[in-house]
């Protein structure tokens, strides 16, 4: 079970990036051009969203059964244990919350200008935070996991 979550998990995180920068692009050309926010922003907006949670699900399985996430002192002295274990959880959560301010409040602004500048700034912080705590774990960024992690 661990090892096909963590694959799951590996793969959606491509998912996830690509709709990112496709919400990201879409988002600036729309501010930039003050283009409405038609029906193409807000399917690709929810489907980042979805995938977004379906990410975080998996995540927050794989935290509870990780043999990376361990619950004692010696996991802040050891750099691999502490970034599984607090880092990439809290780094990530934080890029979901500003993922999901991002859809929410952006549905309920009347302005297409204003929705399209909440949907950029938020979702390229997400998407600094999300690329930062990839070149974090020291894994590589087009990696899956293999036997260096396990």
């Amino acid at each position: 079970m661990y090892t096909g979550l963590l694959h799951t998990h590996s793969f959606l995180r491509y998912l996830l990036l690509l709709l990112l920068a496709l919400v990201i692009v879409r988002a600036f050309l729309g501010m930039t051009n003050k283009s409405p926010f038609g029906k193409a922003d807000n399917l690709l907006g929810l489907s980042l969203f979805s995938v977004t949670h379906t990410q975080l699900l998996i995540g927050l399985i794989l935290y509870f059964v990780s043999p990376f996430v361990i619950f004692s002192g010696a996991t802040m002295k050891d750099a691999t244990l502490r970034y599984w274990t607090t880092e990439h959880s809290v780094m990530m959560s934080l890029a979901v919350v500003l993922i999901t301010m991002a859809r929410i409040t952006s549905k309920k602004m009347a302005d297409d200008s204003s929705k399209h500048k909440r949907m950029f700034v938020f979702n390229a912080l997400a998407l600094v935070i999300i690329l930062i705590a990839i070149a974090m774990s020291k894994r590589g960024f087009f990696s899956m996991p293999g036997a260096s992690m396990m």
